[in-house]
């Protein structure tokens, strides 16, 4: 069975009454993927914006796996010492790293986030050799359309991630650097200039399973719902 772990932010552990976008790649693969598959993480939580805290199960459809290690207001910087005790005790072959904007936003700067990265990298093939990952760009916010500074520091902790994806694949552990979810607009496809809406959640799947897709042959491309 491939067991994929997603690994994220605020957009990745989502809120209540939302779906995430790991329902949305979850529902593709159940059609696109030829294979037992399943997501597999030490949490399942939602936050709760009213507790101010990760304590909803309130998703609009409860029904698939939940299981993530991602939170509200976590960066590289806290994932980095997690990742190795939640690989091993949970086995996932593939992890889906959505990581960098709270970085930036408030605890390092590009350099600090890119070392960051390398740590995540080398504690989670501590845990598992033949770890696979997929890494997705830093998605700029509405704080990079008014923050100038910001904005290059997004701009540059990009292009050192690519450095990074690029220093460290290797064949028998491969990392992916997924392109940006295309056509990505922060006023049609999130709901406050951040976090994705419903069409936001899709086209950060597709972002995912393209890449797996043209890389590894894991599933087919990815053709968004209408909801």
């Amino acid at each position: 069975m491939l067991r994929f772990m997603p690994v994220g932010d605020s957009m990745t552990i989502g809120s209540t009454g939302e779906h995430t976008w790991r329902y949305r790649l979850w529902r593709h693969l159940c059609e696109a993927y030829d294979g037992p598959f399943t997501f597999v993480g030490p949490r399942e939580e939602l936050y709760d914006k009213h507790a101010e805290a990760p304590t909803s199960y309130a998703y609009a459809e409860p029904d698939f796996p939940r299981s993530h290690l991602a939170g509200w207001g976590e960066g590289w910087l806290h994932m980095a010492p997690l990742i190795g005790e939640a690989i091993r005790e949970h086995r996932p072959g593939v992890l889906l790293v959505s990581l960098g904007l709270i970085d930036l936003g408030f605890y390092t700067n590009a350099e600090q986030t890119a070392e960051n990265v390398r740590a995540f990298v080398a504690a989670a093939r501590e845990a598992s050799p033949r770890i696979r990952m997929v890494l997705l760009p830093v998605i700029p916010n509405i704080r990079a359309h008014a923050d100038a500074p910001f904005a290059e520091q997004v701009d540059r902790f990009n292009v050192l991630l690519a450095k990074a994806v690029a220093d460290l694949d290797e064949p028998r552990s491969p990392i992916l650097l997924a392109s940006p979810p295309e056509s990505y607009d922060i006023h049609a496809d999130t709901y406050d200039g951040t976090h994705p809406n419903a069409s936001g959640e899709h086209r950060i799947a597709g972002a995912f399973a393209g890449a797996m897709y043209e890389a590894w042959g894991v599933g087919q491309a990815y053709v968004a719902g209408t909801d």
